[in-house]
Formats: structure tokens, sequence, C-alpha cells
């Protein structure tokens, strides 16, 4: 009788259960690997707004297995939808070639909505998790040494940080690398009821800032304005209605019946855009960064969630079919190095054509190379 061989890593742990890390810890649980998942947060909770969702981004949906919850909870068409600043159409950008197997080409999901059919997918395998821990001291090797904030010691196969943008086991494994970079935009955020002709991504251009809308539910979809400024400014919380209200000023049709809509009880997220690329490899010793702690874009190509959900499932295929952890890391960083840079240089692009005010035109194009080159099998 044939027996299978043993995944590479017998034992793995994740830091960080976002996206990247359940996405991670599923892949690597099934491949055969104990895991065990820590998140700093006892409650388990993520914030934010809707997101944005590619074809390939529910392409690895399916592959986590969440792609009937997320159609069935989310929104999905297909088609981008490009108007000027009054709401007059310019172009289509068609989708249909990121209509993979039969998935739609786009859609959008409430952020909150996405962690919680990922958590529930964890909490169904055989996976250990553990909140309101944080890793205090890492030692990478064979194995991967590790102290938590409870004073518990642990030794794995493998450690995954998957902490984020701002991620502490990055500062561990690369000291000195520094942290993120302010891109020079604003990111302001608003979920609000779906107006009715909003039925796909639209975006509108030639207008002083991108504004942009995708639907996230029948009922709800949110809004994104980047405004450019050359250092990120704070705003007390019953500041922003009237201030994404000037914002919006410039602008007709749509964008000027929500902007008439903002109140005092208007749900407004705002944050500073900013980005980190580590050089190849972001692994060293048994210990690899996934997702935004390794490679955080700007959300102009809507495919950091859909980055992030790739890096654990192609890590869980590498360390299944590799014979070591080595040659496993090795392989995740040739299939994901290349792919990871093309989103944040294409989103890093876009922003900058978006605050130098080129034209729709041009701004259109490089979406459209990017998405040809996203279709691509990851």
């Amino acid at each position: 009788m044939h027996t299978a061989s043993p995944p590479a890593a017998a034992t793995a742990l994740v830091i960080g259960g976002g996206v990247a890390g359940m996405s991670a810890a599923l892949s690597l649980s099934e491949a055969g690997t104990r895991v065990h998942l820590i998140d700093s947060d006892p409650d388990w909770k993520v914030y934010g707004a809707g997101i944005t969702i590619t074809g390939p981004t529910l392409r690895v949906m399916r592959r986590l297995g969440i792609l009937d919850r997320v159609l069935a909870e989310g929104w999905t068409a297909d088609g981008l939808l490009v108007c000027d600043a009054q709401g007059a159409v310019i172009s289509e950008i068609s989708t249909s070639a990121q209509a993979l197997q039969g998935l739609p080409g786009a859609g959008g999901i409430m952020r909150p909505t996405l962690h919680r059919l990922l958590a529930e997918r964890v909490r169904a395998r055989d996976i250990t998790v553990t909140l309101g821990v944080s890793v205090t001291s890492l030692e990478p090797g064979a194995p991967v040494r590790v102290t938590f904030s409870d004073g518990q010691e642990g030794s794995y196969d493998i450690a995954v940080g998957a902490d984020g943008i701002f991620s502490q086991t990055r500062e561990m494994l690369f000291p000195g690398f520094g942290g993120p970079r302010y891109v020079g935009q604003i990111c302001w955020r608003l979920m609000t009821a779906r107006h009715p002709s909003i039925t796909r991504r639209t975006y509108f251009l030639g207008g002083p800032m991108k504004v942009g809308m995708n639907p996230v539910s029948p009922d709800e979809m949110y809004m994104f304005l980047l405004e450019p400024r050359a250092e990120p400014e704070r705003l007390a919380d019953a500041e922003l209605p009237d201030r994404l209200a000037q914002l919006m000023a410039p602008y007709g049709g749509i964008i000027a019946e929500v902007r008439d809509g903002l109140g005092p009880d208007s749900r407004i997220v705002v944050r500073p855009l900013e980005t980190i690329v580590l050089p190849d490899p972001w692994h060293c010793d048994g210990v690899v960064l996934i997702g935004d702690a390794s490679h955080a874009t700007t959300p102009q190509l809507a495919s950091g969630a859909g980055m992030a959900m790739e890096d654990g499932v192609v890590l869980g295929e590498c360390i299944a079919a590799a014979p070591d952890i080595g040659s496993a890391l090795d392989a995740f960083m040739a299939r994901r190095y290349d792919r990871c840079r093309l989103v944040v240089e294409n989103s890093l692009r876009l922003g900058q054509l978006e605050r130098t005010g080129a034209t729709p035109l041009e701004q259109i194009h490089v979406v459209e190379r990017a998405l040809e080159r996203l279709n691509e099998a990851y």
C-alpha cells in the first residue's frame, strides 16, 4: 500500500488572524500540517468598510471554500464602468476574461463579512486558535522557537508572519528594514445605501480626485475618494461628514446625491495610503512573511485581499509538495514575488497618475493591462 509522504512542515505557527493568516491556516491544514493560529485581538474582530473583489480574487475564494457564501452575502457583477465627474459614461472595461471557469468578473463584500466567513472555516477545521496573545521573541531555525506574550513557549517547523502592514514579525525577522511609506493620498471610505444605478464597480475620473462606488450587498455599497495630500491629517470623527462633503463638492450626478445624504450618522473611515514591499526573499530559516507584512499595496487595483489569500493558498501548496522547508519557501517566492510586485507597482503608478491629473484614458490603460496579467494563474 502506498503511504503519502508527510508534508515538509508538520507544525506551523500562523501569526495574525486576518485574511492572509486565515487563508494560510486553512491551506496548511489541508496539506496535513498541524496549525496554531494566534491573534493579538481577544475578540478577533476586523474593522473597515467594504472591499472590491476582482475575478482572480473570486477564484481564490472558491479555492478556500467560501465562494458560495460570498456570492450569497456579497455582490458580484461583470464589467467596470468609468464615468466623468458628472456621471456621464466614458468607458466600460470588460471583465469577461476574468470570468474564470464561470465566475463573475468582479464584485464587493463587507470586510467584516469576509472575515467572518473565513473564521467560520477555520473554526470548522482542526486548527488551534489562541486569541489575545502575540509573539514577544522569535528565533528562526529548525525548529523555530517562539515565546508568547502570556509567557508560553513553542517550537514549530515553520512560522508564518501574517500580522499586517505594521508587522512585528517583520521587525524581528528583518530588523532595520523600516516601516511602510506614505504615498501622498488619503483614502476616504463611506458605507451607505446602494444607489439603484450602482450595479457594478463604477469609477468617476476627470475630477480633482478619483472617486469610486461598488455594491457590497443588494442593499449596501461603499464609496471611496482618494484625496491627494502631502502629509496625512488627523480629523475628529465629528468633522468627517462636512470635510467629505467639501471634497465631493465638484462632482455631480450620483456623487452629488450621495453627498446630500451625508450627516452625523454617516459611516466614514479615513486612512492614509501606505505601502511596503520587501525584496526577495520574504523568508529566513523557517519564518516567512505573507500578505501586507511583505507586500502591502494601495487599493487602486482592488487586489490587496486577493493577493493575501493567494499567498496563503500557495504557501500550503508549496509546503505539501516540497521535501523540506527551505525548498518550499523558495518555491513560494518563485510563484509569488513577481505577481505581488506587479500589483503594488501598478497600484502606485495609478496613484501617481491620479495625483498628477492624468487623463482617464491613461488610467484605464493601466487598469486593463494589470487585470489581464492578474487573470493568469497564481
